[in-house]
């Protein structure tokens, strides 16, 4: 047996492993790179592999850098199955058709500006600075059917006609209801065929919900051999998800390898029980000063956490009844997905908030933003509210255009409660956030560039590391320390070198054997 790391090797997103045993060849995760434009659009529109060498795959979760790149597998030619649990499932069907719906509507973005600043250049007379406001009018009109839809027929034939760059969608949505068709969905702790001789069961996480730790069994020679695969661990003692499996069937015990990840290799959060001493203080700043609270959130997970979060600070009367806006389509609808499976809440979610006949995810104040009109209309209120808004790393989403209407004004606060990965925006302003805070707010404001414009970044900037859905490096060692796996063997990716490297190295410290793949390495067992 042998596993080759093609994605989340020495990088945080991208995770996809290929796992070889005999004539099977067993996929585990199949993400999407997260990053620059450019070379994320490169290595996401190519497979590795040809899919149809793939017996099956196996997903851990749902989030779109470990399932993303699903629709390229199952165009195919792909003969297997999409193995995980009922509510990864249950969520891709959400999760996958908003990532193509995005991509496609990236896409015709990109083209609609392509044709429009050629047109802005046959418009623009020599010796002027630009086109005039009366040409403009009249290239927005050609080019739009009103103010939100393009006419994507016009622009395409602009294209054709001068021979421009056409942006193409990595898929569409068409091929996401296509690949939905190959998922099977299964519960916790049930024994699955995936190959000769090969099954695998599911553990919980607690990373997200439906989040996976997978165990692999199988025999070489007559030998078993197992693998497990933790996906992303959450954290302990966190709110609505049990905490990440530690007692493990004595078949699934004695592992092999164990593949694991690092994204907080070398970092350690803030303890649960300050979150919501925090979040309390970020809303009272901000409603004092009169502005909004900007949040950048998974619409799967963290969106869901933030509102049992909030729930409690307004139950409590900690906080101003400010409105919580969740302004992404999205998140509406895996908001629901949670309140489908409450089989897998945890102990205090039910006593806090079933048992007494709440919703933890609805409640007076909380307003689910559907059409594009009323985001418009919230993205233009200076009064003091709260939004949470996708994508959570700030590369797409409505949250781009509440930062356009608000990132260069101090009275505003932009919230920033998860990972931000390399060459993101949202790590750019986190990065530029803090420096500026550093140096007491004073001078010109860092500027940040996006939607091809530069905004100064004149609104607080504010981090809380707790919320992340991630273990930290303490956490993570608890998980191997407390659980009852006899571990040969670790491979540890899906961290960025830094953490993947510390967090080996640490690991070592402690007594065990460890390897940090390089892209496209394979260790053999």
């Amino acid at each position: 047996m042998n596993i080759t790391f093609y994605g989340g090797a020495r990088e945080v997103t991208g995770s996809m492993h290929l796992l070889t045993c005999g004539a099977d060849r067993i996929l585990l995760d199949c993400g999407m790179f997260q990053g620059r434009r450019k070379e994320s659009e490169l290595r996401n529109k190519t497979l590795p592999f040809s899919p149809k060498l793939i017996t099956n795959m196996v997903l851990s979760h749902a989030h779109i850098d470990h399932s993303g790149r699903i629709p390229l597998l199952t165009k195919g030619p792909f003969y297997g199955r999409i193995i995980c649990t009922r509510a990864t499932a249950d969520a891709c069907e959400y999760l996958l058709l908003d990532s193509a719906h995005i991509h496609e509507s990236d896409a015709r973005y990109l083209n609609y500006k392509t044709v429009r600043s050629l047109l802005y250049q046959m418009k623009t007379s020599p010796g002027t600075q630009g086109v005039s406001k009366s040409d403009a009018k009249k290239i927005q009109s050609l080019l739009k059917k009103d103010q939100h839809e393009l006419n994507v027929d016009v622009i395409n034939n602009f294209l054709n006609k001068y021979c421009l760059e056409k942006i193409t969608s990595i898929y569409t949505t068409e091929d996401v209801e296509q690949a939905l068709t190959f998922f099977d969905g299964y519960p916790y702790n049930q024994s699955i065929s995936i190959g000769k001789e090969m099954t695998c069961s599911f553990y919980d996480a607690g990373h997200i919900l439906g989040s996976s730790i997978t165990a692999i069994r199988s025999k070489e020679n007559g030998r078993p051999v197992n693998v497990l695969y933790t996906g992303d661990i959450g954290r302990f003692d966190s709110p609505i998800l049990n905490d990440p499996t530690l007692n493990f069937d004595e078949a699934d015990r004695n592992v092999d390898l164990l593949i694991m990840e690092s994204t907080y290799g070398n970092r350690f959060h803030d303890p649960m029980d300050d979150l919501k001493p925090k979040l309390r203080q970020i809303i009272h700043e901000t409603y004092n000063r009169g502005g909004a609270v900007l949040i950048p959130a998974f619409a799967y997970g963290r969106t869901q956490e933030l509102l049992y979060m909030l729930h409690e600070l307004y139950n409590a009367g900690e906080v101003p009844l400010m409105p919580i806006y969740v302004d992404s389509p999205l998140a509406t609808k895996i908001t629901r997905v949670f309140g489908e499976h409450p089989e897998v809440f945890d102990t205090d979610t039910h006593k806090t908030f079933l048992e007494r006949g709440q919703n933890p995810f609805f409640f007076e104040q909380v307003h689910f933003v559907s059409s594009v009109e009323e985001s418009m209309a919230l993205m233009r209120d200076e009064t003091p509210h709260i939004v949470i808004s996708a994508s959570g790393m700030c590369e797409a989403g409505r949250i781009l255009h509440h930062l356009r209407h608000k990132i260069h004004n101090p009275r505003h606060t932009i919230l920033i409660v998860g990972f931000m990965a390399e060459n993101t925006l949202g790590r750019r302003i986190l990065e530029l956030g803090q420096a500026y805070d550093v140096a007491g707010r004073t001078g010109p404001a860092p500027v940040v560039r996006f939607l091809n414009k530069e905004y100064p970044l004149k609104a607080h900037v504010v981090k809380i590391g707790g919320f992340s859905a991630h273990a930290d490096r303490t956490e993570m060692l608890r998980f191997l320390k407390e659980s009852n796996l006899h571990i040969k063997k670790i491979a540890v990716v899906h961290g960025e070198e830094e953490q993947a490297l510390s967090f080996g190295k640490h690991l070592e410290d402690n007594g065990y054997s460890v390897a940090v793949p390089l892209p496209g390495e394979t260790i053999v067992i």
